[in-house]
């Protein structure tokens, strides 16, 4: 087939029926509030004649904008490239060369699937920088088509020359429902708790009961007392962040699935409610990451991160997990048939000094606590309860605070074999990375004046995959230049005074 005789093709056409599903929604979903607050203060006939034409207004126009998009959008494929014509006023066309594509996924929300369609992503991958911090991507995004069309665009795209000794697909890891336990052991159980106590002030201000929440915790403290209404209020709290933690694993990666398929191509497939799936090139892989928030390491268990060219520099995005928080040994697995590597290596510690300015940080942050409570406490007559809740856990930040100063410092350590530098660092979140020497471009070389004193020294490996910086922090100031000019020969060469 030559470039001239690939037939264009349209979008699906019910994606008149997705928008106006979706419009609808968030039409309701904004119209009820106004129809309450202008009810409220007229009649509710008179919100009624204002609020549903704006609706159907609103629907009517977002249908008429998807048709016209729908009606000037055109895609084809052919031998040498993927192109889409898109544009009413002015037409756009973008092209990407077949041999620079290198992610092509695949999703769909709920209403996507109901009607069979997925939104498909196109991307080369480039990771270069376009003139900013952050790094640019050619794509080319198909929102939407039906899913036979989606499957067949990734496998056509996706397809290389295979070698006759290509290893055939097989699946590396799928979903255990039993990996649920660890979706509350996150600091997420907090934080969804947290928003969803403000979106209850905020439903109850709608409907002018807006201190609805703390007259019911008042009258709950005056018949079983403050104590127990406190820790009936965490544990309600506690509770609804539980709740709000397993909704969100479950529908991110109910029906997981890690497959190698044939050509070197890693595909992770999950979702409950919006389904993605996420095709990653090997020979794009500059190594792995174990990642073990505090919570999940002390179930025994982690998280394996790729570390890749072609994906979103997001640290917000699961778009680079291999493997949700699962059991230990099985992302020990993971981690070396991906990458070929010893997941429990021996590394090397780094001086005792590095634990020791790790705690005298920790203290000077204890004091400033304590300080903080003292005068909190004789500048305001607070009742004696607050006091004694506030020392309770003025206490605990202290201990907690020396307590992971000595984890971060047990954690640090390094090692540099013959293909992967390997990083480890943290104790909230403990971090161990597998750095191909090869994807190695730059180093970055730091030293504060309190790293000066201890002989300590920050390096930082610059690459053009994954977060883009992967630190050794608090290493010795000797050993470790030295491991970082044979981890990429001549690059640090030329910056280094030896004896």
């Amino acid at each position: 087939m030559s470039e001239d005789d690939g037939s264009w093709q349209s979008l699906h056409r019910d994606t008149l029926k997705v928008t106006a599903i979706v419009v609808a929604g968030v039409a309701v979903g904004a119209g009820v509030p106004t129809a309450v607050g202008i009810g409220s203060a007229t009649s509710d006939g008179v919100a009624l004649a204002w609020v549903l034409p704006g609706m159907l207004l609103l629907v009517a126009g977002a249908v008429l904008l998807d048709y016209l998009r729908w009606r000037h959008t055109r895609y084809r494929v052919t031998d040498h490239l993927m192109e889409l014509r898109k544009g009413v006023v002015m037409t756009t066309r973008r092209s990407l060369a077949r041999e620079r594509i290198r992610t092509v996924d695949l999703s769909a929300n709920p209403v996507l699937r109901v009607f069979g369609l997925v939104k498909v992503n196109i991307g080369t991958g480039d990771g270069r920088s376009g003139g900013g911090s952050s790094p640019t991507e050619q794509t080319i995004v198909l929102d939407p088509v039906g899913r036979a069309a989606g499957e067949r665009l990734r496998a056509d795209l996706l397809d290389r020359a295979r070698r006759a000794d290509d290893p055939d697909g097989s699946t590396l890891a799928t979903w255990d429902p039993f990996w649920i336990r660890y979706a509350p052991l996150s600091f997420w159980t907090f934080a969804l708790a947290a928003f969803a106590v403000g979106a209850m002030f905020q439903v109850l201000d709608w409907f002018g009961r807006g201190g609805l929440p703390v007259e019911v915790v008042m009258d709950i403290a005056e018949d079983i007392g403050a104590w127990s209404t406190l820790g009936l209020a965490l544990g309600v709290f506690v509770t609804a962040g539980v709740v709000g933690t397993l909704a969100v694993y479950v529908e991110g990666w109910w029906n997981y699935r890690l497959e190698r398929e044939p050509g070197g191509t890693l595909r992770v497939r999950r979702g409950l409610l919006t389904t993605r799936s996420v095709s990653l090139e090997e020979q794009r892989i500059r190594g792995v990451q174990i990642v073990e928030p505090l919570g999940v390491r002390s179930a025994g268990a982690a998280r394996v991160d790729v570390v890749t060219t072609g994906l979103k520099n997001d640290p917000t995005s699961d778009l680079s997990t291999l493997l949700p928080a699962a059991p230990r040994p099985l992302a020990a697995r993971i981690t070396a048939q991906v990458a070929g590597v010893d997941a429990e290596p021996s590394l090397r510690p780094h001086p005792r000094s590095a634990r020791v300015r790790r705690l005298r940080w920790a203290v000077v942050a204890d004091i400033v606590l304590v300080a903080i409570v003292v005068l909190l406490a004789a500048a305001t007559p607070l009742p004696g309860f607050w006091v004694a809740v506030f020392s309770i856990v003025a206490a605990l930040t202290c201990a907690g605070a020396v307590a992971a100063a000595v984890d971060a410092y047990r954690a640090l350590g390094h090692r540099l074999d013959a293909h992967y530098l390997v990083a480890r660092q943290g104790s909230v979140r403990r971090a161990t990375v597998f750095l191909q020497r090869q994807g190695i471009i730059g180093w970055r070389i730091s030293q504060s004046v309190f790293q000066r004193r201890a002989g300590l020294i920050t390096v930082t490996a610059t690459t053009a995959a994954g977060a883009r910086r992967y630190s050794i922090i608090d290493a010795d100031e000797h050993e470790i230049l030295d491991v970082a000019a044979e981890a990429v020969p001549d690059l640090l060469d030329p910056f280094l005074i030896r004896d």
